[in-house]
């Protein structure tokens, strides 16, 4: 027998369509602005489907494509290593804080929210970093300043609040130490929040570009996304310099309104292909706060 669906949920899933539809959208005009030509999108503006097909702005990008094969690399490294140490630090720090038995929990508490509402300001954080951290380039300037986020440790310690102190005394009947609770019993039933602050965090990482423009010198270290802003502000220079005739043709042949779409579709792959391998974490993680009602 053919599921039927009632009113409300035709009304739903109709509205769920046009809103995936509607997320779509810009993406879609994002990939066309990439594959149109200059004088398309200054007369016609952006559309779904490019007028006049043009593979140009990739060819100017594929000219520099060992720097951004090199920054492409630096960027991975950042975001794996950092992801994976700010959900290990971020996670231990919420496990101390949400164990009941800890005596000292409501000070680190209130430790960590303080460092949310109050910070020494930029020049002291860059001093430290440089004159005692000597974080100056290297990998680390691109990781350790984010890896700690106050707001994630919060995040994750409201979810272990969630498990039964049960099972925490259960294990310690067993002979388990808090390590192995933490590492055994609580970061597998974690793995919803895990999830979701991982991919906050991956994202934080992958779009960064401050700590790489104030650490790194180097081209070599250089991330992508301070790369990419490197071109887009050299393509801008060229568009509004009028010093030289010469330099004037070379910026009249430059696609700087689809170059900045392509930086666009380059950066944007890696996050996106990351989505669907997250999506059942976050189904379970929803599925748990409904059941526990």
């Amino acid at each position: 027998m053919a599921k039927r669906f009632s009113i409300s949920q035709t009304v739903i899933v109709t509205a769920v369509t046009l809103f995936s539809l509607a997320c779509l959208f810009p993406f879609l005009m994002v990939i066309s602005g990439s594959l149109s030509t200059e004088k398309d999108i200054m007369n016609f503006g952006y559309s779904i489907w490019p007028k006049h097909i043009t593979f140009d702005s990739y060819k100017i990008l594929l000219l520099g494509s060992n720097r951004i094969l090199d920054a492409y690399v630096i960027s991975i490294i950042v975001t794996v290593v950092g992801t994976a140490l700010s959900l290990f630090v971020t996670s231990m720090g919420a496990y101390v804080m949400a164990r009941r038995s800890f005596k000292y929990r409501n000070i680190l508490s209130v430790y960590v929210i303080v460092t949310m509402l109050f910070n020494g300001g930029l020049v002291p954080w860059y001093i430290i970093c440089v004159n005692y951290l000597h974080l100056k380039d290297t990998l680390w300037a691109l990781i350790l300043p984010p890896l700690a986020n106050a707001f994630n440790m919060f995040l994750i310690r409201n979810f272990m609040l969630s498990i039964p102190e049960d099972l925490h005394e259960s294990a310690k009947m067993d002979g388990a130490g808090e390590l192995r609770i933490y590492s055994r019993l609580i970061m597998p039933l974690a793995l919803p929040v895990l999830a979701t602050v991982g991919l906050f965090v991956a994202l934080g990482y992958w779009n960064d570009w401050f700590l790489g423009l104030m650490f790194v010198d180097k081209q070599e270290l250089q991330p992508l996304q301070l790369l990419l802003r490197t071109l887009i502000s050299n393509v801008e220079f060229l568009k509004s310099s009028s010093n030289a005739a010469a330099m004037q043709r070379i910026s009249a042949q430059i696609p700087s309104e689809s170059i900045k779409m392509a930086l666009t579709v380059i950066t944007i792959g890696p996050i996106i292909f990351l989505y669907p391998f997250l999506q059942r974490y976050f189904v379970k993680g929803l599925m748990v706060g409904a059941v526990k009602g």
